[in-house]
């Protein structure tokens, strides 16, 4: 099956077409959580505000299945501010909101606290190219996961418990548009939950409504590190979580809350 060229299409201002690189390993008509996260972090990032600030934070709750096919983005600055602001913005599929997000905007200041600044991190090596094995039972064809060059360190898809490893997004967010580096984080920060699970995928399911990322900086590089690994609780919830980084340092932080339950 040839790759999409784009995870989006843009059909007009405000309304974006998914393509099946963002589609679900448990069902093709539904939207994996990455690449509408990402649509929201680019809705975010074009909407005018106070101050020429980058996403610090942002929370994406998900409403339920987020269903292929055409989103319309809406989006308005909260909590206005020159050097930090708060911005919301949602996609719609007819008269239903599917996600929704809010974000810190946080002004940047070049080389103002360089000084001070956390040292580079000393990383495992970039694996060669390897097999793209998912979820037992998944596609193959698997649109998100095709969409993302996954080269392990530890872990995999089909081993339960942490995961480490390198991760390249093959294509651009929305078509003829390049992509943000906070737009190639969020395609894959959704994924700490499906690449850390602590229990077989058969037996259990884990459920998690909302992804919330802290940037600490903007991705320099195309690769990312991603450290990721889940925590169960005694009373039927986890907690999945994350860090980002280059070659530079950290990048970002992610959590997840799951319902852990019995299939």
């Amino acid at each position: 099956m040839d790759q999409p060229s784009a995870f989006y299409t843009q059909v007009d201002e405000h309304e974006f077409e998914s393509t099946t690189a963002t589609s679900s390993p448990w069902d093709e008509s539904l939207q994996h959580g990455g690449p509408p996260a990402a649509l929201l972090a680019h809705v975010i990032e074009q909407t005018p505000g106070g101050g020429p600030g980058g996403i610090a934070r942002i929370t994406v709750d998900m409403l339920g299945g987020i269903p292929q096919g055409r989103m319309r983005a809406t989006s308005r600055v909260v909590r206005p501010g020159r050097r930090v602001e708060l911005v919301e913005a949602s996609l719609s599929v007819g008269d239903r909101v599917a996600v929704s997000a809010t974000a810190w905007r946080i002004v940047t200041s070049p080389d103002a606290t360089r000084a001070q600044a956390a040292p580079a991190l000393e990383l495992p090596p970039l694996p060669d190219e390897q097999p793209q094995e998912f979820f037992p039972g998944t596609s193959p064809e698997w649109g998100y996961g095709r969409a993302v060059d996954w080269r392990f360190v530890e872990g995999g898809y089909a081993a339960p418990g942490p995961a480490a490893l390198w991760a390249r997004v093959r294509i651009p967010l929305v078509a003829g548009l390049e992509t943000s580096p906070v737009g190639r984080l969020l395609v894959v920060a959704d994924s700490a939950n499906g690449l850390s699970g602590e229990l077989p995928l058969a037996e259990w399911l884990f459920i998690p409504p909302t992804l919330s990322v802290t940037v600490l900086r903007e991705p320099a590089e195309e690769w990312l590190w991603f450290d990721a690994r889940s925590t169960i609780g005694p009373h039927g919830r986890g907690l999945a979580q994350a860090t980002l980084a280059d070659r530079q340092g950290l990048v970002a932080a992610v959590a997840q809350p799951l319902l852990v339950a019995p299939r």
